[in-house]
């Protein structure tokens, strides 16, 4: 097995016992912990869909909250209505800063005892730290349990899904779910979904009205929250200043554009590419944040490639949705 390369000042790494499998090559940083592939790239894409297997997305954070006040005072810090969160029932958070920009994201479910939350691996810990300062005397607690749990990813009834197991039980799961497929598999199917990554494919100005993320990381029809009043804004005069959008990228080019590359309109930097993939039927594709005013026919530099846009935020329209990740 080959190691990734890790920094001293990188967030730790949780090396996945799932890379010492034949065939598995490690991703690239920040996904480089589990397997980018199993030898098999488009097979892999083509099984996933099938319901055929799992993705190790053990890399993420996975944290706890516990106590009998844990919905009712998330749901007062976040963008999503979980105060009456039935168990079971996978929801996804933001928390926005007091002017509406996306601080932390992650998805969660709640099991009538506890909260399970997961997120980008390194975040946990800020964001843990973040809730810690705003329990006051709610009757709550808050643990990292990245350690002893981890994330896997699954395609069921054609939708991208998840599930928190035992992270000891990682090598027992090909003989319940099937071989396991790397993570480029789950990134060429997330990219073509339109799902954005919290902190790859956003930036520290990004607003939820930007990114598609009304009315699945955004409840439209709860009460205050902090940040509420810029998302509320936009959402009902429309136009929010930019738009996530998919980039169809050239596939005669032998590189995929990088996260935090340009994209370019003639000589004017126009967007943000933030995470890119090759799809088994689309080819190379990319997410990107682009200035809302860049007109959808146009072609498109993405890091030197070029690249033609699909609309996921409608530049024209303030209620932005896209197919929901149950």
């Amino acid at each position: 097995m080959t190691e990734p390369d890790v920094t001293p000042d990188a967030t730790p790494v949780r090396l996945s016992p799932l890379l010492d499998l034949h065939g598995a090559v490690p991703a690239d940083a920040p996904d480089g912990a589990v397997a980018a592939h199993y030898g098999a790239i488009s097979a892999e894409q083509t099984a996933l869909l099938a319901g055929d297997g799992f993705v190790d997305l053990s890399h993420r954070d996975v944290f706890t909250i516990t106590g009998p006040d844990r919905l009712t005072w998330l749901h007062a810090l976040s963008t999503q209505h979980l105060e009456q969160l039935q168990p079971g029932v996978r929801t996804e958070v933001l928390l926005l800063s007091p002017q509406g920009r996306i601080e932390h994201g992650f998805n969660g479910v709640d099991d009538g005892e506890t909260f399970w939350g997961h997120t980008e691996a390194g975040a946990a810990e800020p964001l843990v730290a973040f809730l810690e300062r705003m329990k006051f005397m709610t009757r709550v607690e808050l643990a990292v349990v990245s350690d002893e749990h981890a994330v896997i990813g699954l395609v069921r009834d054609g939708a991208l899904a998840w599930e928190i197991r035992a992270r000891d039980t990682l090598l027992d799961l090909p003989a319940e779910l099937g071989a396991p497929r790397g993570i480029w598999a789950w990134e060429a199917l997330r990219i073509e979904a339109g799902v954005p990554r919290i902190g790859i494919d956003t930036d520290e100005r990004a607003i939820p009205n930007e990114v598609g993320l009304l009315g699945i990381a955004v409840h439209l029809e709860k009460g205050c929250y902090r940040g509420q009043e810029t998302v509320a804004r936009v959402h009902t005069l429309g136009r929010p200043p930019r738009r996530l959008v998919r980039l169809l990228l050239d596939g005669s080019v032998d590189h995929l554009p990088s996260t935090g590359s340009a994209v370019m309109l003639g000589d004017k930097q126009v967007g943000t590419v933030g995470s890119a993939a090759r799809h088994h039927e689309l080819g190379p594709i990319a997410l990107a944040v682009v200035k809302r005013s860049v007109d959808p026919a146009a072609t498109l530099l993405a890091d030197g490639v070029a690249a033609a846009q699909e609309l996921i935020v409608d530049p024209e329209v303030g209620l932005h949705v896209r197919p929901i990740v149950k």
